[in-house]
């Protein structure tokens, strides 16, 4: 995933362009680049390998004033083709210097595109896919049935693409216009006064304007500084779907935090309430939009979940709750190989497709599989107008807010609320619980935001222990029931931050392998389930906790308020408020979340930009 904003207007274009790429280097930050299109009518670029700080340095070395003008673009990378290197960087230009095109996803017939360029005598100077675009365009332009006619350029070239990707170009003969288009990647319209944006994300253009518009598939927009006209890739009129951001632009900033994942762990209580609110109404649950009636529901015979990373965890603690509560049986699948298995689906099949972005390729790609075997997709989603959403036959949007930080935080347990609501819009439509039976399960979520702002007040306790267990090797997490989830989600944040080897077992495993892990000294968290709700599954717990404290290994337990009985076998014991059982992960995760980040900074990583990783994954 990368980072993409454009800008036409009354402002300086360059100032315009760095807000917007500070607010989404969390979508890419191997490299980063910028081009303007100054008053003298020149396209002026420059792009540095690195943080976005590599380039501002740049910048102030070549003088800002170089880059005068009210036109120009911006780029975050998150590598795919070639190196992150100086001349891999976006913006990428023709051999003429004057068309330069930044670009976000994969061009999969580039190696083709490449070769024809090449045989024609194109020099390339990079090993980029998006290098190749930049030359098209320019021999469209200057050549053919659309000389001098940039959008149409565009247009003729998108045609020949295959795969997914945002293109936003400029050229120097066009001083007063940018122009982009879109394939299965993200790109939205921010309308302001007397000024036009293009990005990635809302987030590039919050400070200056909350109105936006949507680009459908295989759309092409052309702003300027009135306004903005889209096409489809024929140049055939089109439109957008005109929204309006609902947050501001304190959510897309730290707020006097020293990580955006740190204020986004204490964001969690409010992104809770949000997600539940106005989903509750006359007795009923409600989704956002619903393209499905309660007969549909009701003609469900089988439940799939498709996702990703932490989405996906969200989805196994989905399938306890969806089957206690509907009797359907639910099966959890990574999206990224949901397809490829060829899962028996049918018009009486549900699949729940859960992503923050809406964009994540694989879970894209396994709702288009879906759609294609005429199973009805409900999404859960964080961002309004989505691809995911778009396509699927109805909605429920998480509504927590901007999440920068790339590990997720507030955006799981949102998505674990939201998969809540599913259950229970299920469980309601098939009649599986009563109508009072369906409200007190909700009452009993809407009490979760306030029971995690009581885990936040006592956080203290897990950051100090996270300082000691810095110099640890590995963690080994185990959890049963709800728990198992948990565990395997408190290990990938451990990964994504610290890069540890951390790892997530059921605790019923351990004696069919995990166990020859322990070793003395070996730090081993411990999710453990209630007392009360789950009273043979916590002896069984307690036993596993007995076996590996044997052999060596410190336990670091997280169990409910009064838990008496395993405090002798728990050399740090974390406790959380006693919830109902099937709520417990929306308390439980939480510690493990502080966990990961305080190790991550004892180790001296940058917690919202762990390597490797970006927000999310626009490509296969």
């Amino acid at each position: 995933m990368c980072g993409i904003v454009g800008y036409v207007g009354h402002r300086q274009a360059l100032d315009v362009v760095l807000g917007g790429l500070h607010r989404m280097e969390y979508r890419g930050y191997d490299s980063a680049g910028v081009a303007v299109l100054t008053d003298g009518k020149e396209l002026v670029v420059e792009r540095k390998a690195g943080r976005l700080a590599n380039l501002e340095a740049a910048l102030d070395v070549k003088g800002r004033a170089t880059f005068s003008g009210t036109a120009g673009m911006g780029h975050t990378r998150w590598a795919t083709h070639g190196a992150p290197v100086d001349r891999n960087s976006h913006p990428h230009r023709d051999s003429t210097g004057r068309v330069a095109v930044v670009h976000n996803g994969i061009i999969e017939n580039f190696a083709a595109l490449r070769a024809e360029l090449e045989d024609a005598g194109v020099e390339l100077s990079s090993d980029t896919d998006t290098e190749t675009t930049a030359h098209l365009i320019a021999l469209a332009y200057d050549h053919g049935d659309t000389a001098g006619d940039l959008p149409a350029s565009v247009r003729t070239v998108c045609r020949r693409l295959e795969g997914a990707f945002t293109l936003v170009v400029t050229h120097a003969d066009q001083p007063d216009l940018v122009v982009a288009a879109r394939r299965s990647s993200p790109l939205v319209v921010g309308v302001g006064e007397g000024e036009t944006f293009v990005a990635s994300d809302v987030a590039a253009f919050i400070e200056h304007t909350r109105d936006a518009v949507e680009l459908g598939q295989d759309q092409l927009v052309v702003i300027g500084r009135d306004g903005y006209e889209i096409t489809d890739f024929h140049g055939d009129a089109a439109d957008g779907k005109p929204f309006k951001v609902d947050w501001d632009l304190s959510a897309a900033e730290k707020g006097g935090h020293e990580y955006f994942m740190l204020k986004e762990i204490e964001e969690q209580p409010e992104a809770l309430a949000n997600t539940l609110r106005g989903h509750f109404q006359s007795g009923r649950i409600v989704l956002d939009e619903q393209r499905m009636s309660d007969q549909d529901l009701r003609d469900v015979d089988k439940v799939f979940v498709v996702a990703c990373g932490s989405a996906y965890h969200s989805g196994l603690v989905a399938k306890y709750a969806i089957e206690h509560w509907t009797r359907l049986p639910v099966e959890v699948e990574l999206a990224s190989e949901f397809r490829y298995r060829d899962p028996v689906l049918d018009r009486d099949t549900l699949v729940v497709a859960v992503s923050q972005s809406g964009e994540t390729a694989d879970t894209l790609e396994a709702v288009r599989h879906a759609r294609e075997q005429k199973a009805r997709v409900l999404a859960v989603c964080n961002t309004n107008g989505a691809q995911i959403p778009r396509e699927s036959d109805a909605v429920l949007y998480t509504h927590a807010g901007p999440e920068i930080g790339v590990a997720s935080t507030k955006a799981f347990l949102a998505q674990v609320a939201a998969n809540y609501l599913v259950g229970l819009a299920l469980a309601q439509a098939r009649g599986t619980k009563y109508p009072d039976e369906v409200a007190r399960e909700f009452a009993e979520l809407e009490a979760m935001p306030s029971a995690v702002s009581q885990v936040l007040a006592t956080v203290d306790q897990v950051r100090e222990l996270g300082r000691r267990m810095a110099d640890s090797r590995a963690v080994l997490f185990l959890g049963r029931h709800v728990g198992f989830p948990v565990a395997l989600e408190g290990a990938l944040k451990l990964k994504e931050l610290a890069y540890m080897h951390a790892e997530g077992f059921a605790a019923g495993e351990l004696k069919h392998g995990p166990i020859a892990l322990i070793e003395d000294g070996l730090p081993v968290v411990v999710v453990m389930p209630s007392p009360k709700g789950r009273a043979v599954l916590h002896a069984k717990m307690v036993s596993n906790i007995s076996e590996i404290q044997a052999r060596g290994a410190r336990t670091i337990v997280i169990a409910e308020e009064g838990d008496e009985r395993v405090r002798p076998f728990a050399d740090e014991l974390v406790e959380v408020p006693a919830v109902p059982t099937l709520l417990q992960p929306l308390v439980s995760t939480v510690p493990l979340q502080v966990l990961a980040a305080e190790i991550a900074r004892a180790r001296g990583y940058d917690v919202d930009k762990p390597r490797n990783l970006a927000k999310s994954v626009t490509v296969e």
